[in-house]
């Protein structure tokens, strides 16, 4: 599985990404619903019923009982109903936002996850490629001993450092195959190798103006939605300090002997105490608006210290690389040549030439773990973002 493939089918079966998605469907519904008039209320009865007397609990002979049937219906301003369905959209946004923060944590972890199985299976194919030098050295170390050429010392050396080399490798594979799992783990399916070489550790990231970042930067799309979010709400309070209005209409229906009746009625809302209710409603929204626009503040400060923190390690890291690939490995390199040579000569050991190889790998390793380390910081600041054209598409 390629490092695209992993990507692709994190996002695709991810369970984290389809809940978010369906949180965004959700609050979608809630959009039109926001906008609607209540529902209208049906009322039914009897009014004016005697209860003792001839006529007790007979309808239609005393002239004031009547039997009554109305619609009730409270007015919501197209003004009010508007304003609830942009907080309604608002939500929505603050939801998308949610989604985009899960796309890209899942993202970034499907990245960590095939760079650790990337650099698994390299460690595996160095310590395989020297346990297949040993076990060469070793055969010609035996018929060296037994053409009276090398000691048993010398047979003895080989097969322990053979023995410690094939358990390296077993351990590497097994490493692997862990990371293997972790890796299936966030694609959802099993993955039984990987393909391909990491991509070169420059990040663009740290490249991006303030205002692209705000764009693609899921917590700073995160704050900016709860900005949103608190100023519709703030809104929404300031136009429910008018109160709605209820209209009513009801038909009633009377004796035969007397006329039917309709009736038309407004019932209104006294707002006697706005200074400690709808008012108290509207500063405490404003408020929440204020501690939304002073967490987006905080949180970009935030952001923009760990993608100069990232940046600076990575610029580090690669610095380091760049010294050690010059330096440490030709240096390894050219220490074997010698051991070889020496033993060759009969001035050196079999087993300085062991040593020599064992320390070889072990500066690969350095160096591999120092590249898997680089490609780690550089997933950390590279998948902290959503490609603009997918946060678009989204």
């Amino acid at each position: 599985m390629t490092l695209e493939a992993a990507l692709q089918a994190a996002t695709d079966r991810s369970s984290a990404i389809q809940a978010a998605q369906a949180a965004v469907q959700a609050g979608s519904q809630a959009v039109v619903k926001a906008g609607q008039l209540p529902d209208p209320m049906l009322s039914a009865g009897v009014d004016n019923l005697p209860i003792n007397g001839p006529q007790r609990f007979t309808i239609g002979q005393d002239f004031m009982t009547q039997r009554r049937i109305g619609i009730e219906q409270e007015w919501v301003s197209p003004k009010k109903r508007r304003l609830r369905s942009s907080l309604a959209s608002r939500k929505v946004d603050r939801a998308r936002s949610g989604y985009l923060a899960q796309l890209a944590g899942v993202r970034e972890q499907t990245a960590v996850a095939w760079l650790n199985a990337v650099y698994a299976k390299k460690a595996v194919a160095l310590e395989q490629s020297l346990a297949t030098q040993m076990i060469g050295e070793l055969a010609a170390t035996q018929a060296a001993y037994r053409g009276a050429k090398a000691s048993a010392a010398d047979v003895a050396q080989a097969q322990v450092m053979l023995a410690q080399t094939q358990d390296q490798t077993l351990k590497a594979q097994q490493t692997y195959r862990t990371a293997l799992i972790t890796l299936s783990r966030w694609t959802a399916m099993p993955v039984s190798d990987v393909v391909g070489e990491p991509p070169a550790p420059r990040a663009g990231v740290p490249e991006l103006p303030p205002d692209q970042l705000r764009q693609v930067q899921p917590t700073l799309i995160e704050a900016a939605a709860e900005i949103d979010v608190a100023d519709a709400a703030t809104a929404v309070a300031s136009s429910d300090r008018s109160p709605n209005w209820t209209w009513n209409v009801a038909y009633q229906q009377r004796g035969g002997a007397y006329s039917n009746m309709v009736s038309v009625g407004v019932t209104i809302p006294l707002p006697l105490d706005r200074k400690d209710r709808e008012d108290r409603d509207v500063a405490e929204k404003a408020e929440l608006a204020t501690q939304a626009r002073l967490m987006y503040d905080d949180a970009q400060r935030q952001v923009e210290a760990d993608i100069q923190n990232l940046a600076a390690t990575l610029a580090s890291g690669r610095e380091r690389l760049a010294q050690l690939e010059q330096t440490l490995l030709p240096a390894a390199v050219r220490r074997v040549q010698l051991a070889d040579a020496a033993y060759r000569g009969a001035t050196g050991s079999l087993a300085g030439t062991f040593t020599a190889r064992r320390a070889q790998l072990e500066a690969q390793l350095q160096v591999l773990d120092l590249q898997r380390d680089v490609s780690l910081d550089w997933a950390q600041l590279e998948y902290q973002v959503i490609p603009p054209a997918m946060a678009i598409a989204q």
